[in-house]
């Protein structure tokens, strides 16, 4: 009956197909008649206006009044996952930001950063690196500014000086401690931290044990 209602014979199409947004294929109408640009997640849709069938999506009208259209979503019975309030098929790939990747697996999700954690120690050439964003880039960079470099050289020009104070104030950064270097007894664990007197990067160690190891057998002496 609604094939009937909304369904004209002979079909009558415009002669040059839309131009689709990336990512929404051509495909033909509810009525088989007409090719029209598939529906994506989230938009709406109705007997005429259909969903992209490759990515899996349905029309669901769970949440539309009745009489009116439905909502692009994934059928019920396909696993996925929620980030922001948004739902991502199985195994689909996204980015909810610039900076991270997610990966959308057996209803839950994994990310991976897409910016660098690299550490970049004190050098001559810059004393005080900095970690800072950048307008219209998304990953933050190391700089390193000139009047740190200008501290640096007026501290070896004067005889006997002492190393400059660091600049006030100074924001702490480091990085975790990382795990201890045994798996039993005495070992040690390192970071990258400017939390010292001159408010320099450097790399920090201390002991650490993660367990005592085990007792060897009496026939097998240290």
């Amino acid at each position: 009956q609604v094939c009937a209602q909304l369904c004209r014979r002979p079909c009558y199409c415009p002669w040059v197909p839309p131009r689709c947004p990336r990512g929404s294929p051509l495909v033909l109408d509810g009525c088989g008649c007409c090719k029209i640009c598939a529906r994506r997640l989230g938009e709406p849709c109705d007997f005429l206006h259909v969903c992209d069938q490759s990515q899996g999506l349905v029309c669901d009208y769970s949440s539309a009044p009745a009489g009116t259209g439905g909502t692009c979503n994934f059928e019920d019975d396909e696993e996925g996952c929620e980030v922001n309030g948004r739902i991502y098929r199985e195994g689909q790939v996204f980015q909810p930001s610039c900076k991270i990747q997610c990966h959308c697996l057996d209803g839950g999700f994994n990310c991976i950063p897409l910016c660098q954690e690299d550490v970049r120690l004190p050098s001559p050439d810059c004393p005080y690196p900095r970690r800072v964003e950048i307008p219209g880039k998304c990953c933050p960079e190391w700089v390193c500014e000139a009047q740190d470099r200008h501290l640096l050289r007026d501290a070896r020009a004067a005889a006997g000086a002492v190393s400059p104070q660091p600049p006030s104030p100074c924001p702490e950064w480091g990085t975790e401690w990382s795990a201890c270097s045994a798996t039993c007894g005495l070992g040690f664990a390192t970071r990258v931290s400017n939390q010292n007197r001159y408010c320099r990067l450097e790399t920090q160690r201390r002991l650490c044990m993660a367990r005592p190891c085990p007792a060897l057998p009496a026939a097998f002496p240290a």
